[in-house]
Order: C-alpha cells, then sequence, then structure tokens
C-alpha cells in the first residue's frame, strides 16, 4: 500500500473512533534449534528482562521451583510467583498471584516450572493478555516443540528444557566458586554477589558459548509438578 493510503487508512480509524491494535513484534525464529542454544541468545534474554512470572512456583523451600525463584529475585528480578493453590501466602515476599492475567501489570518474562503437557495452556493464557511477555522460558525437563512454534509466531522468544538460574549463574562465572567451569573468560573472578546484585553477563564464552552445563543437568531427575 502506498504511504499515503497508509496514512489515510489510519487517521479514518482514528476518526472512526477506533483505536489501532499495535502489530506483534516481528522476529524471525524460522531458524531457532532448540536442542542447543548459543550463549548471545540466552545472555540477551538474561540481561533484557527485568521482571519474570513463574508459573508453578511452590513454597515448599526443598522444591527446585523455590530456590530458583529465590536465587533469581536475590539477583534482582522481579519475581512474580503464579500457583492458585498459594494464594494468600507468599514466596520470599511476593505474594502469590493465581494465574497470569491476575498480576494485572505487564511483565517481561514466563518461567515455565509445569510439566511439558502443560505448557500450551500456559503459552495461550500468556498470548491473551492485553500486553504480551517478550519471552517463554520452559524450565529443565520441560520441552513442548508445539507450544513453542505457537510463542515465536506471535513474536515471542522461547528458551526449553534450560534453568534461567543455571544459566545466569554460567554466564556471570558466579557458578566458579562452586568449583564448576563456567566455560566464560574474564581476566576478573565474578564477585560473590550480595542481595539484589546483578553481575555482568557480558563475558566472553569458550568456543561460543555451548549450554552443556545444562545439557548435563537436564539429565538429573526433575520434580515439575
Amino acid at each position: 500500500m502506498p504511504k499515503k493510503a497508509l496514512v489515510r487508512s489510519s487517521t479514518s480509524a482514528l476518526q472512526n473512533g477506533k483505536t489501532a491494535k499495535a502489530p506483534a513484534r516481528q522476529v524471525n525464529h524460522s531458524e531457532m534449534n532448540h536442542n542447543t542454544y548459543d550463549d548471545s541468545y540466552i545472555r540477551g534474554i538474561l540481561t533484557s528482562v527485568k521482571s519474570i512470572a513463574m508459573v508453578g512456583a511452590s513454597p515448599v523451600n526443598v522444591r527446585p521451583s523455590y530456590f530458583a525463584f529465590k536465587y533469581l529475585a536475590e539477583r534482582g528480578y522481579d519475581m512474580i510467583p503464579i500457583n492458585p493453590g498459594q494464594v494468600g501466602k507468599s514466596l520470599v515476599g511476593k505474594p502469590f498471584v493465581g494465574s497470569l492475567k491476575d498480576i494485572g501489570r505487564p511483565f517481561d518474562m514466563v518461567d515455565v516450572f509445569r510439566s511439558s503437557d502443560r505448557a500450551m495452556a500456559i503459552v495461550d493464557e500468556a498470548l491473551a493478555l492485553p500486553i504480551l511477555p517478550k519471552v517463554i522460558w520452559m524450565q529443565l525437563g520441560v520441552r513442548n516443540d508445539e507450544a513453542a512454534a505457537k510463542a515465536e509466531a506471535a513474536g515471542l522468544q522461547v528458551v526449553m528444557n534450560r534453568c534461567p538460574k543455571i544459566e545466569y549463574a554460567r554466564l556471570t562465572s558466579e557458578i566458579q566458586w562452586l568449583g564448576v567451569n563456567s566455560r566464560t573468560l574474564s581476566s576478573k573472578r565474578a564477585p560473590i554477589p550480595t542481595s539484589n546484585m546483578r553481575l555482568s553477563l557480558n563475558r566472553s564464552s569458550v568456543v561460543g558459548g555451548s549450554t552443556a552445563a545444562a545439557d548435563r543437568a537436564a539429565k538429573d531427575k526433575n520434580d515439575v509438578p
């Protein structure tokens, strides 16, 4: 359509009292390989997102979701715990919410701590929100390619079978304090983080930064509900 026609069409819509809906974000995911991720992709997500809604968060302090939630909150992320069975309670000071639509404000990422067969319903709920999140992140042991394709078609970025806690610790080299090779290079060792301290994710990766550490961790038993 010619440029003038576009302007005329938009003006006409406004005059008729209609609100023009913003187009979906155009992101090319046609060649996305969900079997492995470059560090640049993971780093970009963890750097850009500020708020994370964790679906399936548990207040039980021996569950992986509890540790992941607490860790990310302590690294400065605005964490929102989603669990309809825990509404009225809180997780590290953050009140539980029953569903994504009940959050009532925009957020950047959905962290899926539910089984793979429930991922599609979570994606559908996220895509029905008035303001879409930027990322759907499925935890270790959680993979649903159909749900991923649907989210990507709407312009969202997707990560599957990975843990943001592990990836953050690896890319910041914080995991080195536990004696684990982070596969990152820096002349300085990562500092010991304090509460709400965001560490630098801009450390060079070895051999393009495969996520071998997460691949090994994914082989362990998971307890996503």
